[in-house]
């Protein structure tokens, strides 16, 4: 994405385009307003959220509040570690849209922060009671039992009834009794003002999400980071964050986690080998000499070739073909360390260095490179790499294609708002019920919100008193909150399906190397035409944990 003197935005893409809608779906996350728990309801078997408590309930975030600050420190923070790729999305696309959510945020508590000194900080006294009564009533409504939560409404209308006492029958005179009428009056003045504050807020925000997931035109606004001068360095540092991001997510090299699989890709569901001695065509002529980088490059011409067939019946879109270095790490590694040096330039591996680790690094500790051919489908919410690599060990040639298969982000992050609604009986037929309209604000929500302004400039009290989301690492946005594709019965049905025609052009591609340099392919052959019938019957399992 190229960025102007006049940028104020992503413009493209914005909501709309259907190739995005797994980027959308998590950028929505953004401006959400239920609560933060809801999260742990998006984490797989993998990759868990931790939701931080705070010290004072009335402090704690929702999940839109949360989510943007985390997301947005955790990419482009100032000591941010590196992030996994997240494939199908666009992982900066998300990132402004978090950055675009604390700016609304940031501007309704500017003008709470107002309220809240002219009503509040005045009137400190007045204020302490009804926040002290609010606190009193959110503790009682966590309770399960219903019987508190009504008591903390009766306790909300009797300290209501007193303070109506009170400033009818006012103890103090003079001075005293203008202020001691103020300190009742002014925090619930400034309750009104903070709601209105709130609700318009509210529909902004809500407004935004519904729209990421219905198709329209939403770019998230983040003039902050399009320098306007030479001296505006916090503009130039969040530009260049944001360059740094999409550099990483261009990256080449990626981490195998064990039972996790390659990190980004999803776990490994299938695996096939063809595995043969290297033995001359013509007994009295030796093998003319190739390297594994030969059987690849081959493979990987072929794979461009992919999207044509000889009947016009739609078939595979064209595929993305890269070549992929792999590194291993711990299964519970919490955090990974992108390569450096002469060999790698922004995160990428230098075409010479992958032919090195192809042809050398086979057996033994280091990495291993790996010829994958990737489709986005479904909109984005599916993500099938196939991974190809090919060893030589003594007299043995062995093509090893394995299945990855990313699903759709959870259905946490697709659904869209609802207006809060209670059901209620009829006047004069009580034994039937209808539904009316809730503010989008409650009371406590506008009691929230206004106590939270005065320090969401310090985010680090604002964690401390009201708690904070523990994103999962190593993070990417993208299999963090992932759902399996066997769920889906046309997804599953699509990975199992891409298997086959992988398998049997890489097979016909090595094949043809192979003959070209005078090896025996007679077994090579045979071997090919086993797997090209089992492949058939492709079915997904967990190919990365061992029985043994």
């Amino acid at each position: 994405m190229s960025i102007g003197t006049e940028w104020d935005g992503p413009q493209v893409p914005v909501a709309g385009d259907g190739s995005q809608a797994a980027t959308f779906a998590l950028a929505s996350a953004a401006y959400r307003d239920n609560g933060v728990e809801d999260i742990k309801k998006a984490d797989n078997d993998w990759h868990q959220s931790t939701v931080k408590e705070g010290k004072i309930a009335l402090f704690k975030p929702n999940l839109g509040e949360a989510f943007s600050r985390a997301v947005a420190d955790r990419m482009i923070g100032p000591d941010r570690k590196p992030l996994i790729q997240s494939f199908g999305i666009e992982p900066q696309v998300v990132v402004e849209h978090c950055l675009a959510a604390n700016n609304i945020r940031r501007a309704r508590d500017n003008r709470l922060t107002t309220v809240m000194v002219l009503c509040g900080l005045l009137f400190l006294p007045g204020l302490l009671v009804w926040l002290l009564v609010f606190q009193l009533r959110t503790t009682m409504a966590k309770r399960d039992d219903k019987r508190m939560s009504t008591l903390g409404t009766a306790l909300l209308l009797a300290v209501g009834v007193v303070a109506v006492i009170f400033l009818l029958r006012m103890p103090f005179t003079g001075f005293w009794a203008l202020y001691a009428r103020g300190a009742v009056v002014a925090p619930v003045l400034g309750w009104f003002l903070a709601k209105r504050i709130c609700e318009n807020t509210a529909k902004d925000l809500r407004g935004r999400w519904d729209g990421l997931l219905s198709g329209t035109s939403v770019g998230a606004k983040v003039p902050e980071a399009v320098p306007s001068s030479p001296g505006e360095t916090a503009a130039e540092a969040l530009r260049q964050s944001l360059a740094k991001l999409s550099a990483e997510q261009q990256s080449n090299s990626v981490f195998y986690a064990g039972p996790k699989g390659i990190l980004g890709m999803g776990t490994r569901w299938g695996s096939w080998q063809l595995a043969e001695d290297l033995r001359p065509a013509d007994p009295d002529r030796e093998i003319h000499p190739f390297r594994s980088w030969d059987v690849i490059r081959a493979v990987h011409d072929q794979l461009a070739l992919l999207e044509r067939g000889p009947l016009n019946t739609g078939g595979f879109p064209k595929p993305s073909i890269r070549h992929w270095i792999v590194t291993p790490i711990g299964e519970n590694a919490k955090a990974v360390s992108r390569p450096e040096g002469a060999d790698v330039e922004a995160f990428q591996f230098r075409p010479h260095a992958i032919q090195e680790i192809c042809n050398k690094q086979q057996f033994g500790s280091g990495n291993r490179h790996y010829l994958g051919v990737q489709w986005t489908l479904w909109d984005s919410q599916l993500v099938i790499t196939m991974l190809i690599t090919v060893t030589v060990l003594h007299q043995t040639l062995r093509i090893e294609v394995t299945g990855h298969a990313l699903g759709p982000v959870h259905s946490l992050f697709t659904s869209k708002p609802e207006a809060p609604t209670k059901s209620v009986a009829k006047t004069f037929k009580p034994w039937e019920s209808r539904k009316i309209k809730l503010p989008l604000v409650n009371s406590d929500e506008v009691v929230r919100l206004a106590v939270r302004a005065p320090i969401t400039w310090y985010p680090p009290a604002l964690n401390w008193l009201g708690g904070s989301l523990g994103l999962p690492e190593p993070f990417g946005l993208r299999h963090a909150w992932a759902d399996q594709p066997w769920r889906h019965r046309f997804m599953a049905d699509d990975a199992l399906r891409a298997a086959t025609p992988v398998l049997r052009v890489v097979h016909s591609a090595a094949i043809r190397v192979l003959e070209e340099n005078g090896v025996d392919v007679e077994k090579f052959g045979a071997r090919a035409g086993f797997l090209s019938t089992n492949v058939q019957d492709a079915s997904p399992k967990k190919a990365d944990l061992y029985d043994a």
